[in-house]
């Protein structure tokens, strides 16, 4: 390859990635300031100011690309660091997904899920490309604090996650109490560390 073409190359690079961020971008503005309906192909491709063709090059169905722009979303809103004492790290995150439910993240949450549904009759591909990647990274902590004693609890690793934030999730979509921050870090205290604290959610049935 000539200098001048790996140049070129290297040019277009940082300009694929940039318009990647900004249809994401777009995509989540869309959903979050004027509904699910609002967020087409069209308008995504309009605000973004990209071309249909353009979107589609990245992303083989609406689902995937308003899911892409939750993940991105989530991972602003929603950090799960690497490092720190477990315990603390999900307790913190268990507190910024609360604020988050309680805000515009909350209401495309719950959009993208029934997009999905609607769409494919399952939330399969939101699990694929959003819920499966958090959850194992939170699950990788909780086997850490595990491991290190800071976390006391026994149970496997991926049924205390889902005790938590299936809790928060089932409450905040059926309403069934007002969550609060000091209800989130109660509860990952009850889960994890066997500390006293509200747990219990109401069943369906």
């Amino acid at each position: 390859m000539s200098s001048a073409k790996a140049k070129s190359v290297a040019r277009g690079r940082p300009r694929s990635a940039e318009t990647e961020q900004a249809i994401l971008h777009s995509a989540y503005r869309l959903m979050a300031s004027e509904g699910l309906a609002a967020a087409s192909i069209d308008a995504i491709a309009r605000d973004g100011g990209v071309s249909r063709m353009t979107v589609y090059k990245w992303w083989p169905s609406r689902e995937a690309l308003l899911i892409d722009a939750f993940l991105r979303q989530a991972a602003t809103m929603l950090p799960l660091p690497e490092a720190g004492d477990p315990l603390l790290r999900l307790r913190r995150h268990a507190v910024a997904y609360i604020r988050a439910l309680n805000g515009d993240f909350g209401k495309v949450q719950l959009a993208v899920i029934a997009e999905c549904v609607a769409r494919t009759g399952s939330a399969k591909i939101f699990s694929e490309r959003y819920l499966a990647i958090r959850r194992d990274a939170a699950v990788k902590i909780i086997r850490t604090g595990q491991k290190s004693g800071r976390i006391t609890a026994t149970e496997a690793a991926g049924d205390l996650y889902d005790r938590i934030y299936g809790t928060l999730f089932y409450q905040y979509v059926f309403g069934f109490r007002a969550l609060s921050p000091g209800y989130a870090e109660k509860l990952v205290n009850a889960v994890l560390a066997g500390a006293p604290g509200e747990t219990t959610s109401r069943s369906p049935g």
